[in-house]
């Protein structure tokens, strides 16, 4: 249930701050005095449209917080554990937006950041607001299937449905493209698996490219290497001057100093290892150049292959090193087209798509099928409690041509507002009041069994007489299993409420000043006087507001004639012209 509603800078309203009481009330007062700008605020927190012109005026920005209270099963419990924002331990969910002058909003569920279309999502699982002119849309055919749905609860199957039916489409719409570029994907596959073809026919790698570059840089300079290798040797092997002969020179001369400076041991050490290594390299030096023997057919070999690497790495516009990455490409982008083009895949893809469209279709058409006969009777029922004797709703369920979103049928409403009238479309055979009325039939029984609280904005419009206090009591009535909150200007439907407030607007001092009050017994039958007699209350509406209030058995204390005291809860809402 709505627990609290705390308002700040939206349209009229300063800072509002009320707590929500259970069962059925009503909001009275004075026309403009702002009774439905609490609804406007509870939809603007739920995720309702809204713009920089909901700020009040000379604000910097309009913020709404809702508190609500959740029972262990309530289905946004769900919501929020699929979203990650569920904690079991909480019975308690906070619900904030705020809109800044330069119309940016955002939005926290908790006290996380949300979207607004994360907000209307939770927001249809915790309150259901019915508009004055909710009874025109009910002529609609989309929304005729959705009332039924909701009173079924198969609403969230026919989510499903319509979300099994997109899926389908969209399969069918890859299957036909992809049947349509089946030819230009064809030629495109043929054409990569022959460059991929002579791409690998290289059998070229970074490390086999760095290879060939070093064997064809050593026979294509093979005279360098040999004459480089050569004059090496003689520096170190020659007789007189090589490197070899003047280091053991020096050893020699070290060694004959040694006994007079035993620290030049170890330099001594230093050479000698030195010694040794200039013998292995010159050895070494000697080997390698007995291998390399001139190969010209080799070279002639390597020239070509490089010729032929170059060629092809200029032909793709890739290094040659980066060949080999190019074919990895190719091969993925083929993967891809053999996916694309094997249309038996998608046409498989489509069939089970299919099947659970017809499967989710069938049992809401079983749902619907079965359950459209006791809602028709449960709305006739209503409509002869709300003084329309002999009228009868029927709702038919026609087979569709072809499937849709909706599933495989359509949904229509038939109505006779009275036993002598062939039943027809609601716009065809409605007055303005029997419309609103079975509007409000309709809706009252949609809501029965989910767990949201219902919000009324003037749906008794065009309502009066006994019929008004007929729709009362079918608001108190949905009180018991709701949450319900009206606005209304019919007393007669406001004694039916199990608690009232009032809302009033003044002037002072250039400011307009708005107050709500919760109205105790006394003060309720002063509201109820009001509504029944207009700017003069005598005795006599005094007296007829207390015997209607008496007769809903909706005053909670004896009823006085004294003006009742102030209540100690009175929130001031301020707007500043």
């Amino acid at each position: 249930m709505l627990h609290r509603l705390v308002i700040r800078d939206f349209v009229l309203i300063d800072r509002l701050e009320l707590e929500f009481p259970r069962r059925f009330g009503a909001l009275t007062g004075e026309t403009g005095a702002g009774k439905s700008i609490l609804v406007d605020a509870l939809a603007f927190v739920l995720g309702a449209r809204a713009d920089a012109q909901i700020l009040r005026q000379g604000a910097m920005r309009a913020e709404v917080s809702a508190l609500f209270t959740l029972d262990a099963d309530h289905p946004a419990r769900a919501w929020l554990e699929d979203h990650d924002l569920f904690d079991d331990a909480e019975e308690e969910l906070l619900l904030r937006r705020v809109l800044g002058a330069d119309g940016r909003s955002r939005a926290y569920i908790g006290a996380a950041p949300a979207t607004l279309a994360q907000l209307r999502e939770l927001g249809e699982s915790l309150v259901a607001i019915h508009g004055q002119h909710g009874h025109l849309a009910l002529m609609r055919p989309e929304i005729q299937r959705q009332t039924l749905d909701r009173h079924l609860g198969a609403d969230g199957l026919a989510r499903q449905v319509a979300d099994s039916y997109r899926t389908w489409r969209q399969a069918q719409q890859r299957l036909h493209a992809s049947t349509a570029r089946i030819e230009a994907l064809s030629q495109e596959r043929e054409l990569l698996s022959w460059q991929l073809q002579e791409l690998e026919q290289l059998e070229l790698s970074a490390e086999s490219w760095a290879a060939l570059n070093i064997e064809h840089g050593r026979l294509a300079n093979l005279s360098t290497l040999l004459t480089g290798i050569g004059s090496a040797c003689a520096a170190l092997d020659d007789a007189d001057q090589g490197l070899g002969r003047q280091v053991l020179a020096q050893i020699s001369r070290l060694e004959a100093l040694q006994a007079i400076d035993p620290d030049l041991a170890t330099t001594i050490e230093l050479l000698r290892s030195a010694s040794i290594a200039l013998d292995e390299a010159s050895h070494a030096l000697r080997r390698h150049a007995e291998r390399l023997e001139p190969d010209p057919d080799r070279l002639a070999e390597l020239d070509a292959r490089l010729a032929g690497i170059l060629q092809i790495a200029r032909k793709y516009r890739v290094a040659p090193e980066a060949i080999p990455d190019h074919a990895d490409t190719l091969r993925a982008r083929l993967a891809e087209l053999a996916e694309v083009i094997d249309l038996s895949v998608l046409a498989e893809e489509v069939q089970r798509a299919r099947r659970e469209y017809d499967a989710r279709a069938r049992a809401l058409s079983a749902q619907r099928r079965g359950g459209a006969p006791d809602f028709g009777r449960a709305v006739s029922a209503l409509m002869h409690e709300l003084a329309m004797p002999g009228g009868e709703l029927r709702v038919t369920v026609l087979d569709r041509d072809e499937a849709a979103a909706q599933g495989n049928e359509d949904v229509e409403f038939l109505v006779s507002a009275h036993s002598a009238q062939p039943p027809g479309a609601l716009a065809s055979v409605a007055s303005g009041g029997e419309l609103a009325r079975i509007g409000l039939a309709l809706q009252a029984l949609a809501s029965t069994g989910d767990r949201r609280t219902l919000i009324f904005d003037e749906v008794d419009v065009g309502i009066g007489g006994a019929t008004a206090e007929i729709v009362g009591r079918l608001l108190r009535r949905l009180g018991t299993q709701h949450q319900v909150l009206c606005v209304t200007h019919l007393p007669q439907v406001a004694a039916q409420a199990d608690w009232q407030w009032s809302v009033s607007k003044s002037a002072e001092a250039g400011t307009i000043a708005s107050e709500i009050r919760p109205l105790d017994a006394t003060a309720r039958i002063e509201e109820i006087a009001r509504m029944l007699g207009g700017t003069r209350i005598t005795a006599t509406t005094r007296r007829h507001a207390a015997e209607m209030l008496a007769a809903a058995g909706a005053a909670d204390t004896p009823i006085r004639d004294n003006t009742a005291a102030e209540p100690a809860w009175s929130p001031q809402v301020l707007d500043r012209p």
